[in-house]
């Protein structure tokens, strides 16, 4: 199994995969979906979010994961923390919507933080992606949906499930 590495990727909203209110079974929910296995490629018809893809910053290492947005002023697009499964706004300038994505990137919670809290981690979240606060609601982005996440020139390809 690969490991995801920090670097620039395309983010994608793919819709509830199922139909149904279980985004566990059904369509593209198999154990052999991951990352990869969604439409992300040029042929992909996102549900929401800009046509081309939402800009995405991968923070997998230590490092990045702790600096996050810390000392920005905005930010164009998401940043991916992965493994992550809470967050906090402490010492951030705005306020951030939040998503916790399982290991298929299916979205558990969404929810919008101010600056100087404290979220409480989610007990299946494997990953937290995190834009400005309204983002979310104009991208469709909300419990249930997929997300795919298209490499950038800088990112090694999403690890597989295995």
């Amino acid at each position: 199994m690969g490991r995801w590495r920090d670097g620039t990727a395309t983010l994608r909203v793919l819709g509830d995969g199922t139909g149904a209110g279980d985004p566990e079974a059904g369509p593209g929910a198999g154990p052999e979906a991951g990352p990869e296995a969604g439409p992300a490629g040029p042929d992909a018809r996102p549900e929401g979010g800009p046509e081309g893809g939402i800009p995405l910053i991968v923070a997998a290492s230590y490092r990045a994961r702790a600096r996050g947005l810390l000392g920005r002023d905005g930010l164009t697009g998401a940043i991916l923390l992965t493994p992550a499964s809470g967050v906090h706004t402490f010492r951030m300038r705005f306020a951030i919507d939040v998503a916790y994505l399982d290991r298929r990137l299916t979205v558990l919670a969404v929810r919008t933080m101010r600056p100087g809290r404290l979220g409480r981690p989610r007990p299946r979240a494997r990953h937290v992606l995190e834009a400005e606060a309204g983002a979310w609601e104009r991208w469709g982005v909300r419990r249930g949906v997929r997300v795919a996440i298209a490499p950038g020139a800088s990112a090694p390809p999403p690890p597989s499930l295995g």
